[in-house]
């Protein structure tokens, strides 16, 4: 039994997903065999579903979105890293009720990179998602030794909302090291850096921006790729419109320009954490997350593991807080059966505030489903 299933976001991380589960089951049946591996598509917890699979946790001080220190994770093992843009720009690093659409900078993630280079890592596998910012990866450039500058030569301000003001760029410092690094962007987000598709006008609103802030950061994104087509060359256009560019704000861009490769976010973790051995023992694969919708059959984790089980033959079923989708579409994904804890608790409230031992009711009947 393999149980590599996401967060329930909001309730459970996916350690805690894959314990409350794991206890469900032998509840029922006290000597089942079970392995854990939590999984992770890029985004938030994505440094944790590593840190589980084995890897040693790395902590950093570094710069949050909006200029304050926090300390940040990235996972480690051999010449591997695993860097997570939301450990150190993401929502949940924006105090408390505040969102800044225009200011909030990314120049923490680059100190994230620079860390993980320090720590001799040859290999970056870097999960972008849940991020607070929209400024193109402009700041993390910036961490890692690039210049963006005014009409005067001063430095622009931080955040998306600076970079309308950009007259020149300089890549000329960047970091030597990366130009010996394998950088993997790992995402499931493959949007364009701008335009109705593009990282301002699709996420921008999540980040607190109004129509007036999604039509300014996207204009200032478009300026920013023209500025950096004069400092880098036609790769700079090429990337703007490449998959994967629109990725967390924009970062994805400047991920692009540092000459990473874009990847399915769920397909490098898999890689990562070592799914596929796992995957070999297993009888029966549990996955899920928070929420089975439209979107997780896009990339999502549990559409990752369900794609990689049926082509090994294993049957997969699925946990979640809330189920929208129908049999046939979960069919097609590769999951032979969803479990949503509003099945067991219909109260939505209850589901959310006690989803851990709704879980393990859950896993329970599972259990007598599948190993009785």
């Amino acid at each position: 039994m393999l149980v590599a299933a996401d967060k329930f976001k909001g309730s459970l991380t996916a350690v805690q997903v894959a314990r409350c589960v794991t206890a469900g089951l032998r509840r029922v049946v006290p000597d089942v065999e079970v392995e854990a591996l939590p999984v992770a598509d890029g985004g938030d917890g994505t440094v944790d579903a590593a840190v589980a699979a084995g890897f040693e946790r790395r902590e950093v001080r570094v710069a949050g979105p909006l200029g304050h220190e926090v300390t940040a994770a990235f996972a480690l093992r051999g010449d591997t890293a695993v860097v997570e843009m939301a450990e150190a720009s993401g929502l949940q690093r924006l105090p408390a009720g505040v969102l800044a659409p225009l200011t909030a900078s990314t120049y923490g993630s680059g100190e994230l990179l620079r860390a993980a280079l320090d720590a001799g890592a040859r290999t970056i596998v870097f999960g972008v998602g849940g991020s607070a910012t929209t400024d193109g990866g402009a700041g993390m450039l910036c961490a890692l030794g690039a210049r963006f500058l005014d009409a005067e030569g001063e430095p622009v301000a931080p955040g998306g909302g600076g970079l309308a003001a950009l007259a020149r760029a300089d890549l000329s410092g960047l970091d030597p090291r990366l130009a010996s690094v394998e950088l993997v962007l790992a995402s499931d987000v493959d949007n364009p850096l701008t335009g109705p598709k593009g990282a301002a006008a699709v996420y921008g609103p999540q980040k607190g921006a109004s129509p007036d802030d999604v039509a300014a950061l996207d204009a200032a994104l478009a300026h920013y790729a023209k500025v950096l087509e004069e400092a880098a060359g036609d790769r700079a256009a090429r990337y703007a419109v490449a998959p994967g560019a629109g990725a967390a704000g924009g970062i994805g861009y400047g991920a692009l320009l540092l000459g990473a490769r874009f990847r399915p976010g769920i397909d490098v973790m898999l890689e990562v954490l070592g799914f596929a051995p796992a995957l070999e023992r297993a009888t029966l694969v549990i996955t899920g997350e928070g929420s089975l919708d439209e979107q997780t059959l896009h990339g999502k984790a549990p559409a990752g593991v369900a794609a990689a089980a049926r082509a090994a033959g294993k049957e997969v079923v699925a946990v979640c807080g809330r189920l929208t989708l129908a049999p046939e579409a979960l069919a097609r994904a590769g999951i032979r059966r969803a479990y949503p804890l509003t099945e067991t608790e219909p109260d939505v409230t209850r589901c959310i505030a006690e989803a851990g031992p709704i879980l393990e009711r859950v896993a329970e009947r599972i259990a007598h489903d599948y190993l009785r």
